[in-house]
């Protein structure tokens, strides 16, 4: 089973590695990290680099692939190899996901267009554009189509299609292998539960 996980300039590193910290545990998964050319990555903050180990040719059949979101997708979702790249894959992969606003790039590729998904809570309003239905759940499941929410919702997706593919008790075994037990220090994690002057300074700031 190979997992393509995507690469592009600026993407957001958590939404990348989370799904892969899990998915590449799984029974026969050949995970690899693919781009437009093979090399070096950089982030959204600038200051770490991933390797593609291959480039979109090399990588034509791929089971499930993982588009993580991140400032770069906006320059990706304008059109490009990367979206090619997608619509080229999509009709033979058996999942096609993204994390954060990785889904709008799913959405310019066209597999989106009348489907549930989810984003980041400050891109929500960008998903009707592409025409997809905008659901606040964490992680979305619409046919083949997993969506998840902000950054670290990647993993919560990741743990969601482990079972989809290798069950519940090996998706619970990976679970407590990476001891994904949330106990964050504040209850500040969403919008909904967010004091409304951090919610205002981030759509300020951002």
């Amino acid at each position: 089973m190979q997992i393509a996980v995507l690469l592009f300039d600026r993407f957001t590193a958590l939404d990348a590695v989370g799904p892969y910290e899990v998915l590449s545990r799984l029974p026969e998964a050949n995970t690899v990290f693919v781009a437009e050319r093979p090399g070096p990555v950089t982030n959204d903050m600038g200051t770490l680099t991933l390797v593609a180990a291959a480039s979109f040719e090399e990588i034509t059949l791929p089971d499930v692939v993982v588009v993580p979101g991140g400032p770069g997708q906006v320059e990706q979702s304008a059109g490009g190899p990367l979206v090619d790249w997608l619509r080229t894959v999509d009709p033979t992969t058996t999942w096609t996901t993204s994390v954060c606003t990785g889904a709008l790039i799913l959405g310019a590729a066209g597999l989106l267009e009348g489907r549930r998904a989810t984003t980041h809570w400050l891109a929500t309003d960008r998903l009707p554009t592409y025409g997809a239905i905008h659901s606040a759940d964490r992680v979305v499941t619409d046919g083949k189509y997993v969506t998840a929410a902000g950054v670290s919702a990647g993993i919560d997706m990741a743990l969601t299609l482990a079972a989809e593919i290798a069950g519940v008790e090996i998706a619970k075994g990976l679970q407590l292998l990476i001891e994904y037990d949330p106990q964050p220090p504040f209850d500040a994690g969403s919008v909904q539960s967010a004091p409304s002057s951090v919610v205002a300074a981030l759509r300020a700031r951002l």
